[in-house]
């Protein structure tokens, strides 16, 4: 109830701030469990791709989203909390692990349950190569993956900047992949790793992103090192 009713209140306020057109909203199932993995490029991908599904479902963000003081980071916050997203300490992988036996947990009750397979936002608009964690969701849940590409989030909230500018926002929400192929499989690192690699090529495909293959974290410590040694 308290999901909707939060829909409710913010929606106006967002569909103003940045009009969204969603394409491929009939491959989201009516009922059951389901992945949803996107590219991440802003920490608003978690509020409107929530508030553009006709279902709920919950994202695992990470702990700071929820905890900033300052008065946006406030709002974003109190939407996460209203609409059960998921927070996620991101410090060591006991955390992860944590997080990704909770989604499996949600899954297989038949929820939705959105992951970013970058595992933190694009440093630079590009794709970055997946964490394995979508993989360990499917081996353990049996639910299919849905990719989806968020397009103009960036524009409106790129990383760094603390207050949003209008904007347009694109959905994307590609075919469901079912990985049949790999249900009689051991839940192993080389399937975790397959399964990732078909997934973020896939969304990919549907937004249209330079692929980089690194993990964007080693990314973003690059440029802090390199944005150090010239201070």
């Amino acid at each position: 109830m308290e999901y909707q009713v939060s829909r409710l209140l913010a929606g106006p306020f967002l569909r103003t701030l940045a009009p969204t057109r969603v394409i491929g909203a009939e491959h989201i199932p009516a009922t059951g469990p389901a992945i949803l993995a996107s590219n991440h490029l802003s920490v608003i991908d978690s509020i409107y791709l929530p508030l553009m599904v006709a279902r709920p479902v919950t994202f695992a963000a990470k702990s700071e989203y929820f905890t900033g003081t300052r008065p946006w980071d406030r709002v974003v916050g109190a939407y996460l909390r209203s609409t059960n997203q998921l927070s996620t300490d991101r410090a060591g992988a006991r955390a992860a692990q944590e997080m990704l036996d909770a989604a499996v947990e949600r899954l297989k009750s038949g929820q939705l349950f959105g992951i970013y397979p970058e595992g933190t936002r694009s440093p630079d608009g590009r794709l970055y190569r997946g964490r394995t964690g979508v993989g360990y969701l499917v081996l353990h849940s049996g639910a299919p993956v849905i990719p989806v590409a968020m397009v103009g989030t960036d524009h409106i909230m790129p990383p760094g900047q603390r207050v949003p500018r209008p904007g347009r926002i694109e959905i994307r929400i590609g075919e469901p992949l079912a990985f049949d192929e790999f249900r009689d499989q051991p839940a192993g690192a080389r399937q975790r790793r397959a399964i990732t690699d078909e997934v973020v090529r896939a969304i990919q495909k549907l937004s249209g992103q330079e692929f980089v293959p690194m993990y964007a974290s080693a990314r973003k410590e690059e440029l802090a090192s390199q944005a150090a040694a010239t201070n």
